[in-house]
């Protein structure tokens, strides 16, 4: 809690502690006090009613001609109010005046003080400490309901900042695209003189975990500058109004610290393509937008800001926000190829003790497709294996272990499965290897495994490519659904009947069959057309088909789907029935081993290929 929110929880208890004991002097005060002989004395003449005994104390009330008794007694004017007490001093003759009188009284045991005070205090307090929940209920980190429109931008200064382009891997191309911007914040007049300008802002894209965040700050750093970093998701709030404040807050904050950088994450979620809103009225979101639109417009870039904002879906951006003068420059911050992986591991490796038998380029072949945090976490995890097992070094066993619980999950050695079952899953694995052998050479089989892993994983054969491919021809398709199929044959040669093993072999088979048809044009029958379009650009989201497709064309193209696989499924069960003699041989040593990689693996299926 802050210094001035504490003064002000102190002065509130303190008044109303003072208002408490002001009501209750005021609630004991309030009587005319009169002697006990004053007191008989209008008693006998009539004056009183309503008397109430207590212990020490008689309280009772006045007729309107008492006063003139009382100022007969004390033989000066006396004004009196409603209600009078004295004291009681155990007189047994009070009790027969007053029956004689017919005058109403009543007994009562002394009150405690504490009970009067807690009477008047307490509810004052219940409504205290009931404002207070309230207050810190609504209360954050931030400043709560009380600064709701106030930015929640973090701002970092130059101190702070540790990150530089040494600790970025994996990422030249999006590099260099930046080293403009240091640039023009180290020395902004060597542009200036010549009349360039800077682009206001710039938009990394790229797949989750490519580190557009770590390049925004390595920026920063480079420039030593301060660095003001806020998430799109903070911008937005249920309240009307508060968005459009916020954006206006950011923007005032960095004018007063310029020359600096501020980052938007994520920045789609207040980004989004305007539209008509379901509820008939422009939603909270696009007045956001439209008053980081204006500020854009309306910011001075010689003041020295820039604006570095990331997203992975720039699909859905308003084209509002991409024309230039606002965000001019799109950086692509991709997957990271086979160099960049291997620089993002040493980077990473950096800190860690390796072993000498630790190769960064085999580890780097076996994680394609794979980002800078996904190494990251592979690397952390080796060591962690590292340590448990109480080692000096980390070494290419824990890699290899690393790798496998990353991709295909943790080892179950204790899962039991029946002998059956397990001859079932190694002549299964055998099956996928032969045919990875043979149909995919470039793709040397690196490791073929029975042992459980993760939720459904039974077993499975790793393949390292020897090259990046970033296109694959019509043959090099089939021949992957030729290695999914081979598991299942397998299956179907030795026991003459399948299982459900195959299960996301035949997934994965069938969506390359659909692909090749519908998005590649690879069919005779249907030509170079494609009949799909990518949902998101580097999210893996399925594909969405046109719903403009006639019957005859669905049926065409279910047909060639189906010839495909049926063509790759007799081809691979060609191979293997040629090749039954190896696949029992590597079947029976997987029974033995559970794992075979290396010169054994080597040996059984490439002795007659080289």
């Amino acid at each position: 809690m802050k210094k001035n929110q504490k003064l002000l929880f102190i002065l509130l208890t303190t008044f109303f502690l003072l208002l408490s004991l002001f009501l209750i002097e005021r609630d004991l005060y309030r009587y005319d006090k009169v002697t006990y002989f004053e007191f008989k004395t209008l008693l006998r003449e009539g004056k009183v009613q309503d008397v109430v005994i207590k212990k020490k104390e008689i309280y009772g009330k006045f007729l309107e001609s008492a006063a003139d008794t009382l100022s007969q007694i004390r033989k000066t004017p006396v004004k009196v109010g409603t209600y009078f007490k004295t004291v009681y001093p155990d007189d047994p003759e009070l009790f027969k005046l007053l029956e004689e009188k017919g005058i109403n009284y009543e007994v009562k045991p002394d009150s405690n003080l504490w009970v009067t005070v807690l009477s008047w205090v307490l509810p004052f307090v219940l409504l205290f400490l009931f404002w207070i929940f309230l207050l810190r209920r609504f209360a954050g980190p931030d400043g709560g309901i009380m600064s709701i429109g106030k930015s929640k931008a973090k701002v970092y200064v130059e101190k702070e900042i540790k990150v530089t382009f040494q600790d970025v891997a994996g990422v030249d191309e999006a590099v260099e695209e930046l080293k403009e911007i240091i640039e023009y914040l180290k020395n902004p007049q060597k542009f200036v003189r010549l009349g360039a300008k800077i682009p206001k802002g710039v938009l990394l894209v790229g797949p989750p975990g490519t580190g557009k965040t770590l390049l925004a700050k390595a920026v920063a750093g480079e420039a030593d500058v301060p660095f003001i970093s806020i998430s799109g998701s903070s911008f937005v709030e249920m309240f009307v109004g508060v968005g459009a404040a916020r954006v206006r807050d950011l923007f005032a904050q960095a004018e007063a610290l310029a020359p600096c950088i501020i980052f938007i994450d994520e920045i789609d979620a207040v980004g989004r393509v305007r539209g008509i809103s379901p509820t008939g009225g422009a939603e909270e979101r696009e007045h956001t937008l439209t008053q980081l639109l204006t500020e854009m417009d309306g910011f001075d870039p010689k003041k020295g800001v820039i604006i570095i904002a990331a997203t992975n879906r720039p699909e859905i951006l308003d084209p509002a926000l991409l024309r230039p003068g606002r965000f001019d420059r799109v950086v692509v911050v991709d997957r990271p190829d086979l160099k960049g992986r291997e620089a993002i591991l040493r980077l990473h490796c950096r800190e860690i003790k390796l072993a000498p038998d630790v190769d960064l380029k085999v580890i780097a072949a076996r994680t394609p497709g794979m980002v800078g945090a996904e190494l990251a976490n592979i690397v952390n995890e080796a060591a962690l294996l590292a340590a448990r097992k109480g080692k000096d070094a980390v070494g290419m066993e824990d890699f290899e272990e690393a790798i496998d619980r990353v991709v295909a999950g943790l080892a179950r050695k204790s899962r039991y499965l029946s002998p059956e079952e397990k001859r079932r899953i190694a002549y299964h694995e055998a099956g996928h290897a032969i045919c990875a052998a043979v149909f995919t050479p470039k793709e040397k089989v690196h490791r073929v495994s029975i042992i459980p892993r993760g939720v459904a994983a039974l077993g499975y054969t790793l393949q390292l490519p020897e090259e990046e491919k970033y296109l694959l021809t019509k043959e090099e398709l089939l021949a992957k659904v030729c290695v999914l199929f081979g598991g299942r044959v397998a299956e179907e040669l030795v026991f003459g009947e399948v299982s459900t093993g195959a299960q996301n072999d035949l997934e994965k088979a069938t969506e390359i069959a659909r692909a090749m048809v519908l998005d590649y044009g690879m069919s005779e029958v249907l030509g170079p057309q494609t009949f799909r379009k990518r949902e998101h650009l580097f999210l893996d989201v399925p594909f969405k088909e046109r719903e403009l497709v006639s019957e005859e064309t669905a049926r065409l193209i279910d047909e060639e789907i189906s010839k495909i696989l049926k063509s790759c499924y007799d081809k691979t069960k060609e191979l293997l029935q040629a090749e039954r003699e190896k696949l029992d041989r590597m079947a029976e040593l997987l029974l033995q081993k559970e794992v075979l990689e290396g010169e054994e693996l080597e040996k059984i299926l490439y002795t007659h290929n080289s």
